[in-house]
Parts: structure tokens; sequence; C-alpha cells
């Protein structure tokens, strides 16, 4: 769905270097002080995209012709006064989201001409309040990875660094905010989907309360899996365009739509002044590299600043949480995967993983006796977990699964915080190719999808020299991994996590709102996009 460039005569009034900057509060107060029009807006990030995305490739479906037409009647919108909450702001939005005449192919290529005949409710939202759709964003195949890279559309590079990944699953959409080719994306998140890719690329990411937007008419890799579910949420440069997003887009409506929406609003504005946050920099599973570390350190500097009271807190069954995440999502064996790879061969990141589920049970405990015998515990309890399960064993797993995020409600409670600040990660952004036997670095965002809090990413600094490490003696093949990820590392983005209790986005947002405030204006190497690719 590719268009050719703009002609000379759509060139627009405003410099182009100007526009792709804006934030989406700052264009949509643009557009309503008559400084540019919606076509001349969308014309500039047409050309920044057409100019930086050969080297990214993030943005692979193109709507350009229908995007120019929906500029047009939003201007004429705007200037007869109908317009709606975000009428004439562009906007990209992630490959497997539902967009009449548009394939979600998840990154399978025998999901390619199975068009959408209708918008996903979400997307049907952002359309109705006026938003104006450039394209859709690349994924990884079946939208499994910690990169993104698929038989589909190829893969796609990190702006900060072109030999890195953007994260995955929603890696596109971080990449074309990080570059600039939009203000404001959309993406999905069941197990840090929206929340690497924002610690990646060094944006703003936000996985709401699963239901808290309507996830119908969007299509998932694993259908039908929902120990763990997946959650629609918002990707910005900024708290205050994920906060715009949030309050435009009306749950009410949702439900009137997808029954499994409360109708409930987000409530407004919320003041970390006084708030209880807990924190940790460290979950006791595996360490963060130093500049993960740090970054927790620089957030609770923040709001102490801000001035909420900070609770040191020890998070609880870090080992469990992450293990009964990865026994869920294969717990058929990996007969799902087989079926919808289809003749794919599977990407770099999915194949130890498959791997894995092929090897017959007594076969994958005899290799976890022998790892476990060499040190690598955490490695040969993965062997353990992953593979086929029984009606009993997947039913005790959703009972695990309660009970865990019950015990997570219960230390809440117990340390009387209303929200957390924690690692977005253990690594900063991954070489291509390199995430798929690191699958045990990511428990810091599985966490918060199993237990069904709200989540958030800010960025807050950029790995420094001084930080970088190299494998100690004695370290087992996951910390010796994390080593050789963060040994090049160095420039890097790298965000805090902050999580808020169920369905209090409103909390969420105003913690993030505090660390970027004081981020932005205190740390020197604070990650500013959007930038031009770079190696």
């Amino acid at each position: 769905m590719r268009s050719t460039p703009p002609p000379e005569s759509a060139a627009p009034a405003t410099s182009s270097t100007a526009l792709h900057t804006l934030s989406a509060v700052e264009v949509l107060a643009g557009l309503n002080a008559g400084h540019f029009s919606s076509l001349e807006l969308t014309d500039a990030l047409i050309a920044r995209i057409e100019q930086h995305d050969g080297a990214i490739n993030a943005l692979p479906v193109r709507r350009f012709d229908f995007a120019r037409a929906e500029a047009r009647a939003a201007d004429a919108a705007r200037a007869a006064g109908t317009g709606g909450a975000l009428c004439g702001l562009p906007i990209t939005i992630k490959e497997n989201l539902g967009l009449a005449g548009t394939d979600a192919t998840c990154g399978l290529t025998g999901q390619k001409g199975r068009v959408s005949l209708a918008d996903g409710v979400v997307v049907a939202a952002l359309r109705a309040a006026g938003a104006v759709v450039l394209g859709k964003s690349n994924v990884p195949q079946l939208l499994l990875a910690q990169e993104t890279d698929s038989p589909v559309h190829g893969r796609t590079h990190n702006p900060w660094h072109l030999d890195r990944s953007p994260g995955g699953s929603s890696g596109g959409e971080a990449a074309c905010l990080a570059a600039g080719y939009a203000p404001l994306g959309i993406g999905t998140d069941i197990g840090g989907s929206i929340r690497i890719p924002a610690h990646f690329c060094g944006i703003f990411g936000l996985k709401p309360t699963v239901d808290r937007w309507s996830n119908r008419g969007n299509a998932s890799g694993v259908p039908g899996q929902e120990i763990v579910r997946t959650q629609v949420g918002p990707m910005a440069r900024s708290v205050a365009d994920l906060a715009l997003a949030m309050r435009t887009l009306d749950p009410v409506a949702m439900g009137r739509h997808d029954p499994r929406v409360p109708p409930l609003p987000v409530p407004g504005e919320a003041s970390v002044k006084g708030l209880r946050i807990g924190w940790y920099d460290t979950d006791g599973f595996l360490a963060p590299t130093a500049a993960c570390r740090r970054a927790v350190a620089e957030a609770v500097t923040s709001l102490k600043a801000a001035g909420a009271v900070l609770v040191p807190m020890a998070p609880p069954d870090v080992a469990e949480i992450t293990y009964l995440w990865l026994a869920a999502m294969s717990s058929d064996g990996g007969d799902t995967m087989t079926a919808r790879l289809g003749n794919d061969e599977p990407i770099a990141a999915l194949k130890p993983v498959r791997a894995m589920q092929s090897v017959p049970g007594p076969a994958r405990k005899a290799m976890a006796l022998v790892l476990e015998g060499l040190g690598d515990r955490r490695v040969a309890r993965l062997l353990r977990t992953v593979g086929r399960k029984s009606v009993a064993e997947l039913w005790q797993m959703a009972e695990q699964r309660t009970a865990l995020r019950m015990a997570e409600f219960d230390a809440w409670n117990r340390a009387e915080v209303d929200a957390v600040v924690c690692p977005a990660h253990s690594v900063p952004a991954m070489t291509h190719g390199s995430s798929g036997d690191f699958v045990l670095g990511t428990g810091y965002l599985f966490r918060y999808s199993l237990c069904n809090f709200p989540a958030g990413v800010v960025p807050v600094s950029r790995v420094r020299a001084e930080e970088v490490a190299v494998a100690t003696k004695g370290a087992d093949r996951v910390e010796r991994k994390q080593a050789e990820i963060d040994c090049a590392g160095i420039g890097l983005p790298v965000g805090v996590q902050v999580v808020a209790r169920p369905w209090r986005e409103d909390l969420a947002l105003a913690v993030m709102g505090a660390v970027e405030a004081d981020v932005r204006a205190r740390i020197s190497d604070f990650p500013l996009t959007p930038i031009d690719p770079r190696r």
C-alpha cells in the first residue's frame, strides 16, 4: 500500500523539520490556532517517512493517499466547527489492529490477503475522533518476540542504532514514534509488547488494565490463550500525549460495542504529592544492568522532589510469575505456532522456544538435569516449564494465576502503596536476532501482564560508558547473555516502569508525568526524540 512521494506543490507551508518534532498536544494546538493545516502536517510526515524508512523499515503498510483525503476532510470539518477531539491528528497503528481495507497478518505469510472488512473498536474510536491513519507499523512473527522481524515485512531497526532491535512486538510502532513519523501511536501488550519497545526506543507507552480499552477486532498471535490476555494501549513521545489518548477514547462508548469493557470513564488528572509509591531496582531473580538500575534511582529522586513518599519493596513470587507466564503461552505444546507458521520458517527469535517445545518431555527433563548440574538452574527450570499441558494442568495454572494476582494485591496493601516504580527491562536494546535465548530477562514485564496491573514506561537516561559490564566468573548462561547485550550498549535509551493498581491509569499517568517533568530538565543525557536513524 505504498504511494508515490508528494508532488512539489504539496510541500507544507511550515518547515517539515519543525512539524515532525511536535507532540500530539502541540499538533492539536497548532491546528486550532491555524498555524498549519492537517494536510500540510500529513504531507510533512509522509516526507519524513519516505526520507528515513528505507533505513528503519517501521511502516510497511502505507495508506498515504487515503491519509491525505482524510486530512482534507479534517481541515474542512475544523473550518466548519464540527471536528472531533483529535481532528486532523496523524497517527500510526500496529499491524495487527483491525483497519478496514488492510491486512492484519501478525507477521504470517498465510494471513496475507485476508483484508479487514471493518475497523477494530479502538481504531474506529480514533477515526471517529478525527485521527488520520498514515499506516500500520511492523510486527514480529506471531507477535511473540522481543524484536520485530517477519517474512511478511522484514526486519525493523532501532533509530537509536540500526544494529539494534526496537523491541517487540510493538517495535515498529515504537520506531515510528522515535523517528518522528507521527506524534501518537497504538500498540498491544501481552508480556511487554508496548513497554519493551518504549524502553528500547526512548519513548513513552502504557499498557492499561485488560479491557480498559476494547480489544475487539484485533488479531492475536495465539488466539484462544486467555490465562494472560493482550491489551491495546497508547504510545507517544510524552506522557501528556498518552493522557490525551486515554481521556479521548471513552470506555463507556466502547462498552456499547464490546461487552467486556466496563462502562467506567478514565478518572481525571491525579497528583503524586503525598502519594505512597513503592520501588525496587531488582526483583531478586535477575538483577538488571547498571544503567537500568540507575534509571530507577533517578525516578525515585524525581518522585521525592515531587512530594511523593517512596517505599522500598521486594516483589513477591518473582520466579513463579515468570515461569507461569511462559508455561501458559506454551501450554499447547507449540501446536498453534506450528499451524499458524505453515510453510514459514520461524524467525531467529522464535527458534529457541520452538526447539525446546519440540523436544519430548523425558528428553527435556534429562537436559534440565544436565543444565542444573552445570549451574544453569534458571534455564533448567525453563526446560521443565515449557511444553504441552493437560486440561487439568491448564486449570491449575489458571488457579495459580489468580492466586498470584491476589498475592501481588495483598503485598501492595501491606506496603500501603498505590503505585510502584521498577525496571522496565533487565537490559537496554538488544542486537538483532539475540532475544530468543533471553526470554528470562523479561520477568519485569511479565509480572504486570499476568497480575493485570496497568503499567507504563518513561525514558530516563542513556547507557553510560562506565556502566557497561562483562560477565563475571561463575555467571550462568542468562547472566552471560545479559553481559553480552550490555557490553556494546553505550548511548542507548533506558527507561523505568511505572505501575498502578488495576483501573487506576490516572495514577500511572500522574507518576509517569512527574518523572518525565524532572528528568527532562535534570538529566543531561535524557533520550530526546524524534531522532534521525544512526549507527
